[in-house]
């Protein structure tokens, strides 16, 4: 079997038992992403250290010590400091390379991972598509003209393609859901703290969190695992999983109490693409279907968009504001001004509001186990659709197409993309299920059943549409 079709934990077992080398894994891996390069998933690639890297994996592994991931190419997203690496986020600007790295990339490097490239993203991660004017766009595996998805797009393309078996992707407001969503993956935003990103000790005010794209439960469980931990200088620390990620992909669920909602933070469920509405009501039916009590029911959101838009808008004017020499797009710019006027204003009102909305959004959470909702309301956008447009127009658009992944961020609580089908052209489809505190192991036993039954992670992008790019 070729590497590209084994996924993260398959990888690692090979490994492990000698039938595959570290070098061979990435090697295919590098040879993939040069042959793929029309899909633009990587912003950089570390081929020389790869190499190096693999080649001490496999002296590790021939000595006999075994790690969770070593000699496995895996890559993280350009919002990420690498040592050596710069991390312009998307923004042209004076950057000079790192000398550390980012916290959740040192537990990758201690698990013995071999990090080949760092993807593409837009600008400071503000929209759903991964493109920006100085570092280039990221395409969709299943149909090159459309977007992956933002602003982890790089990252899922990446998967997607077979590029590598996993990646880390970041989750500001639906950023690793979105894109999982619209590129057939598996995709987990931690609860808030679950995955430290120091030096960043509270990113973007605590909306933002790092977390895996895999195309299955269990590989995505694997990565969570691996890059869990809070460091001692993070804002929000949690204490460690009762049991490992991993385990809980193997574990059943339960019956499950699950509320299906189309209502978005918002108001009305606005206009969701029919498609969408067939496909979360399939998985619903499914839901059901394996002994679930499902039943319609929406969560109270309340003012919670006030505390997206001043978190949001204050980090975009934080992140912009220590780049050296930074040259943004206009729009970047109309968000970063946002937030030095009003957003960083907002702020203390915001995380005064944060018990109440928990709270009230939490009531749901008296009657049901899980919420399914869509991720996204449209399927995903052409390339280049926004292009040079202003902010109002971008951020229109967004709102519209993305609009039930960003309260989660906002509680600082667990979601979990999977995919649920194909539209009638070809493009996937994604569902959430959403928890509540800390509850990602419940989510990821009930997706890994789901799974079980649905088979998405033996579905592949079409062979004619990657080599089309």
């Amino acid at each position: 079997m070729e590497p590209d079709a084994l996924g993260l934990a398959a990888q690692a077992e090979l490994l492990a038992l000698g039938e595959v080398s570290a070098k061979e894994l990435v090697e295919h891996s590098l040879e993939r992403i040069a042959r793929l390069e029309g899909l633009g998933a990587f912003r950089t690639v570390r081929a020389e250290a790869a190499r190096a890297e693999a080649a001490e994996a496999d002296r590790r592994l021939a000595a006999g010590e075994r790690l969770p991931l070593l000699g496995v190419p895996i890559a993280v997203k350009d919002d990420t400091d690498l040592a050596g690496e710069t991390t312009p986020f998307g923004v042209p600007g004076d950057h000079r390379p790192k000398e550390h790295d980012t916290e959740h990339v040192r537990r990758l490097r201690a698990a013995g991972a071999v990090i080949v490239g760092k993807t593409t993203t837009c600008e400071l991660g503000l929209w759903p598509f991964s493109e920006s004017p100085g570092f280039g766009c990221a395409r969709n595996p299943w149909h090159p003209d459309h977007t992956p998805g933002g602003s982890s797009g790089g990252s899922a393309a990446a998967v997607a393609a077979g590029m590598v078996p996993a990646a880390v992707g970041s989750d500001g407001a639906g950023s690793i859901r979105i894109p999982a969503a619209w590129t057939g993956l598996v995709g987990i935003k931690p609860q808030r703290g679950r995955v430290s990103a120091h030096p960043l000790r509270d990113p973007f005010h605590g909306l933002t969190v790092w977390g895996p794209l895999a195309r299955s439960v269990g590989d995505a469980a694997l990565l969570l695992d691996v890059l869990t931990g809070s460091h001692p200088e993070d804002v929000h620390r949690l204490d460690p999983p009762v049991i490992s990620f991993a385990q809980a992909a193997r574990r059943d669920p339960g019956r499950l109490r699950i509320a299906v909602s189309f209502r978005t933070a918002f108001g009305a469920p606005g206009k969701v693409d029919p498609e969408i509405v067939r496909a979360v009501e399939r998985i619903a039916r499914r839901l059901a279907a394996l002994g679930h009590k499902v039943f319609p029911a929406d969560p109270d959101y309340g003012p919670i968009g006030l505390g997206l838009v001043s978190r949001g808008t204050a980090g975009v004017a934080d992140w912009l504001d220590t780049i050296p020499g930074a040259r943004p797009e206009p729009r970047t710019e109309t968000e970063a001004m946002i937030g030095r006027v009003a957003g960083r204003r907002l702020l203390p009102l915001a995380r005064r509001l944060d018990p109440m909305l928990r709270r009230r959004v939490g009531r749901i959470f008296q009657i049901a186990d899980v919420v399914l909702t869509p991720t996204t309301a449209q399927l995903p956008p052409r390339v280049n659709a926004y292009q040079g447009a202003g902010w109002h127009r971008t951020q229109s658009a967004a709102a519209a197409a993305c609009p039930y992944a960003w309260p989660w961020n906002v509680l600082g609580w667990p979601g979990v993309n999977v995919p649920a089908g194909l539209s009638s052209s070809g493009l996937p489809i994604g569902a959430q299920l959403l928890g509540h505190d800390s509850d990602e192991a419940l989510l990821i036993s009930l997706a890994a059943q789901l799974e079980a039954v649905e088979g998405w992670h033996e579905r592949r992008p079409p062979a004619s549409m990657i080599q089309a790019a």
